[in-house]
């Protein structure tokens, strides 16, 4: 989707925010309406319309002016109740901070956490639900954008469903991006955020919600006014949002729904899947290590551990790429600070982005003495890609 396709164009390749196409940018340099007014009623539908094709539900999808925290705390505060047990399962840091969340809103966490670049067990899960009947709710992360992990969702939704507790989705960089059909899976909530897959900057979150959620935050003790998932929908209902939101980013939503629509979902779905599976054999000829357990890579960022074991030099590498290369990476965070880089391939990517993305970083290996000399790191990307189109996932 990328317009530009010049060698020394600036790539944000972290796993968020994520680029913003001119389409967008421009719907969003558009006059500003009256939330309370008509216009916005019909802006808001559309925008909601397109959340619940691209959540793959008929559940409610609420719209909050806020970060992809803002939503997991949401998700906490209409859940979870003071001194209730909830299980939160966690395999990185934003895994760490959904636990994090539900300790500050007095929720007594049960936590499953997993070495950093694992997957969750869905066994592991049964188990704890068996051996506390009186949890109601487990809170999950889909994609762990902190170590290039996708959790095995469908297997782990499953045995939560089969006891009759409510799941919660962290999909802040899954969503629109990688497919979770969530009536499939019967997920009660599932929270993404507008500057990952979305093709939008910061500021909104949304929220899909079954009525079993509904329910449940009406029962809920957890303080909640801004994120009363009750009291957000009975306005939106009105055509209108509890709080004042970031209407030209719903202006630009309207033309980011465009854009996937005229791609169609499967095929948004099937472009990460190719792309991902190029990044990853290109690092692997590159010589470099990926985290993640193969069994559960993320289709839209990639953890490579650092090229250095001297962290000066992992700087130097990563910096050299930013300012020489216009290739703006992410690096580690938490106890994987200074270990590993993360390539962020979500939203607005093509083959072609990919392809200055993989050129630039072998360059700049080259420069930094990881490699002596080019070693084919494109043709590696174009092999697995097209081999990937040919068999979708």
């Amino acid at each position: 989707m990328t317009e530009t396709l010049t060698d020394d164009y600036y790539q944000l390749r972290v796993p968020g925010p994520t680029p913003v196409p001119r389409r967008v940018v421009e719907a969003m340099a558009t006059a500003m309406i009256n939330h309370r007014g008509p216009a916005f009623a019909e802006l808001i539908a559309e925008c909601k319309a397109g959340l619940q094709w691209a959540f793959q539900t008929k559940n409610d999808a609420l719209v909050f002016p806020a970060s992809g925290t803002g939503g997991l705390e949401a998700a906490v505060q209409n859940l979870a109740s003071p001194g209730e047990p909830a299980v939160f399962v966690t395999v990185g840091s934003f895994g760490d901070r959904f636990a994090t969340i539900g300790e500050a809103y007095g929720a007594r966490v049960i936590k499953l956490a997993y070495e950093w670049g694992q997957g969750a067990v869905a066994a592991d899960v049964a188990k704890a639900l068996d051996a506390n009947p009186d949890v109601r709710a487990v809170f999950v992360t889909h994609n762990e954008t902190s170590t290039g992990v996708t959790n095995p969702i469908a297997e782990i939704a499953r045995e939560v469903k089969q006891r009759g507790r409510l799941i919660a989705v962290d999909g802040v960089s899954s969503v629109g991006s990688i497919s979770l059909p969530t009536d499939e899976l019967e997920l009660d909530v599932v929270v993404s955020a507008s500057q990952k897959g979305w093709m939008l900057p910061p500021g909104l979150a949304f929220i899909t919600v079954s009525e079993a959620a509904l329910e449940r935050s009406k029962e809920s003790r957890s303080p909640k006014f801004y994120f009363d998932f009750v009291r957000e929908k009975n306005y939106e209902d009105k055509g209108q949002t509890l709080t004042t939101p970031a209407v030209s980013i719903l202006q630009g939503m309207r033309e980011s729904l465009k854009m996937m629509r005229e791609e169609g979902l499967e095929n948004v779905f099937q472009r990460h899947v190719d792309i991902a599976r190029g990044v990853r054999a290109a690092v692997q000829a590159l010589e470099l290590q990926l985290l993640a357990d193969p069994r559960y890579y993320s289709n839209t960022v990639t953890a490579v551990r650092a090229p250095h074991d001297d962290p000066d030099l992992n700087k130097r590498f990563t910096s050299t790429l930013r300012d020489k290369y216009k290739l703006e990476v992410a690096g580690g965070q938490g106890q994987l600070q200074g270990r590993i880089f993360r390539i962020g391939h979500l939203g607005d990517i093509t083959r072609e982005d990919a392809r200055q993305i993989v050129a630039r970083i072998e360059k700049c290996l080259v420069e930094v003495g990881y490699i002596d000399a080019p070693v084919g790191a494109v043709e590696a990307l174009d092999a697995a890609m097209a081999e990937s189109a040919a068999a979708p996932a």
